[in-house]
């Protein structure tokens, strides 16, 4: 699992419109990565229009959602409920796997291997400044604008 003060593990995924966004681009912002398990469900909603409706309240943080959705359904997602922000695709894990968003979970006595959503804030210099392992939906914008404050 990422934790506070490591150096956040790069990447560069394809976004919802076909674009390459690298972390490494991003240096000199604080940036938001926020993991979620699948676009256009409930709680991936909740939280992504959470995000969305205090975008202009959080100054020159960029957003960036990651899920192993296909760039197709990302921007179905982005263009229904107007997110305004990357999604990116991670189908095979990989960037998940390096912050420590994709491993064990169970659902009704089931257990199998998915997305543990979780949030991370990345400081200018690319390094993590606030973590937040097993988050719920509705508490990412709040846990992001408190770090903000404090």
């Amino acid at each position: 699992m990422a934790t506070i003060g490591d150096p956040a593990p790069d990447f560069s995924l394809i976004d919802q419109h076909g674009d390459t966004v690298a972390l490494a681009d991003l240096r000199g912002h604080r940036t938001l990565v926020f993991f979620y398990p699948k676009a256009n469900t409930p709680g991936c909603t909740t939280q992504a229009c959470g995000l969305r409706d205090i975008a202009g309240a959080i100054g020159d943080v960029t957003i960036l959602g990651i899920s192993p959705d296909t760039p197709k359904k990302q921007h179905n997602w982005d263009t229904k409920h107007s997110l305004g922000f990357p999604l990116l695709s991670d189908p095979d894990h990989t960037v998940a796997k390096a912050f420590g968003a994709w491993g064990e979970k169970k659902l009704y006595g089931k257990v199998y291997d998915g997305i543990i959503r979780s949030a991370y804030l990345i400081d200018a210099d690319g390094v993590i400044e606030q973590a937040w392992p097993k988050i719920s939906p509705k508490d990412t914008p709040t846990k992001l604008l408190a770090a903000l404050k404090g």
